[in-house]
């Protein structure tokens, strides 16, 4: 089994600190506000991690956390009215329900930063002690030039450091690329006691802090988005490894962007995707199938017709199961060369591209055989549906999942013609019109919903 290490830049090995186990990590989300599709997209992805680790015989402890105390959450809370620990904790539960809709599944541990105050602050006294921090008018700060390796993960030399970082120097740092540990309370402010006077933590040392306290001084596999190698990753193993001594995380993988019709998704060029929004409109199926098939180091971009397309790959798969299942209704076997090749392709840096690229060969083949009257038809759907369950694909049955389909997709060609009519008549503002096609369309028994694609219709 091999592994894209980001540290060494290179495919290595899985090779684990402890025969038989692994202790993985990913940095979760900052709860500033609702799930959008990167969220979705990396938490899924260190989902299917740990599912193929269980897969190969490993027990896998994973956890990922919740950055519950942070400054655009502080700046959420001001704008709302929210005390910030409370908008945060009802961005956490908003978050956790669409998850489940999406059915992603939880990690073994859940940390937030707000329960682990206490580990942060020994973490920080003992940096201190060891001469890798140092206080500052209620601040604690990283002695950036005390940790020599500081830059081996994103390759940044000094210089490098403050391009693109935000840099507050008041005065009291002794060098500008030094970074907050600990944040001396600002007026209104969410804050705790602590050794240098009433403050919170700085968003870096909460990574390592839970780290340490759940796992101890090392850990397997760390994860995160491509965008948080630096300063973020970068930060957590300079404090790490300045207190311990030894190398924290043995691999860094790093999941792609997201990009939207080609543009990075961000809230200042209001093209964010909501997940719960995507959710109204497709099938969990459909997102999973979309987001893992292109290879997860990559940016993914996500195009108009990106998840209506892997929604029609699915139906037309459905189908094919469906067609078989009642075919060959008592064939249990199953075709344990599709487990094999599929293991061999996620062996090769969780490959899901090319694993999702080969159903399209077995359900070509499918159809043949099941037209053949050969019930290796039905061995094979019974494998893909099994082997590719750990994608969070084919759990439901072929007559729930293509039901919804049938009710969201298959409109008669009237209502069709009626809602490209209301749809005309909406861009030249003539509402009037609009609202008795509206009508119209509910009379043949559909609803029309207007999208900025155009529009979806769906039974009553």
């Amino acid at each position: 089994m091999k592994i894209y290490n980001s540290l060494t830049r290179r495919k290595e090995t899985f090779q684990p600190l402890e025969q038989g186990k692994v202790k993985m990590y990913a940095c979760g989300i900052t709860v500033s506000g609702e799930a959008h599709i990167g969220h979705a997209f990396q938490a899924l992805i260190y989902d299917v991690f740990r599912k193929f680790f269980e897969k190969q015989g490993y027990k896998v402890l994973y956890a990922r956390n919740y950055t519950d105390v942070d400054d655009k959450i502080i700046a959420r809370s001001k704008e709302t009215g929210i005390p910030a620990d409370k908008y945060a904790q009802k961005m956490i539960e908003n978050i956790d329900r669409v998850m489940a809709r999406a059915e992603i599944d939880e990690p073994t541990l859940w940390l937030k930063a707000t329960e682990n105050i206490g580990n942060i602050i020994s973490f920080i006294l003992e940096l201190i002690e060891k001469g890798h921090a140092y206080e500052a008018n209620g601040n604690v700060f990283f002695d950036v030039d005390s940790f020599p390796a500081y830059g081996a993960l994103s390759g940044r030399s000094k210089e490098d450091m403050l391009d693109g970082v935000r840099v507050e120097n008041d005065g009291s740092k002794k060098n500008p690329y030094d970074f907050a540990l600990w944040k001396a309370a600002k007026e209104g402010e969410i804050q705790w006691d602590s050794p240098w006077g009433k403050g919170r933590p700085g968003w870096h040392i909460e990574c390592s802090a839970m780290n340490r306290a759940a796992f101890g001084d090392q850990i397997d596999l760390h994860g995160g988005g491509r965008d948080l190698v630096f300063p973020h990753h970068e930060n957590e193993i300079a404090q790490s490894e300045a207190l311990t001594g030894k190398q924290f995380a043995k691999y860094w993988t790093h999941n792609g962007l997201i990009k939207v019709n080609g543009q990075k998704m961000s809230k200042s060029l209001g093209n964010s995707l909501l997940l719960g929004d995507l959710l109204d409109r497709y099938s969990p199926d459909a997102i999973k199938f979309a987001l893992l098939s292109s290879n997860y180091r990559g940016d993914l971009n996500i195009t108009d017709t990106l998840f209506s397309e892997a929604e029609e790959h699915l139906a037309r798969f459905y189908a094919v199961i469906r067609k078989a299942e009642q075919t060959f209704p008592a064939e249990q076997g199953k075709a344990a060369e599709i487990d094999e090749r599929f293991d061999a392709d996620m062996s090769d840096d969780f490959n899901t591209a090319l694993a999702l690229s080969d159903l399209f060969g077995y359900f070509k083949e499918i159809a043949k055989l099941i037209d053949s009257g050969d019930p290796l038809a039905r061995r094979m759907t019974n494998q893909v549906k099994e082997t590719y369950s750990l994608l969070g694909l084919f759990k439901k049955s072929p007559e729930e999942y293509l039901a919804r389909y049938a009710d969201r997709e298959e409109a008669p060609e009237e209502v069709k013609l009626l809602a490209d009519e209301r749809r005309k008549a909406r861009a030249e503002k003539n509402w009037a019109k609009s609202d008795e096609l509206r009508d119209r369309i509910k009379a043949l028994g559909y609803s029309v919903k207007d999208t900025k694609d155009g529009y979806e219709l769906a039974k009553l």
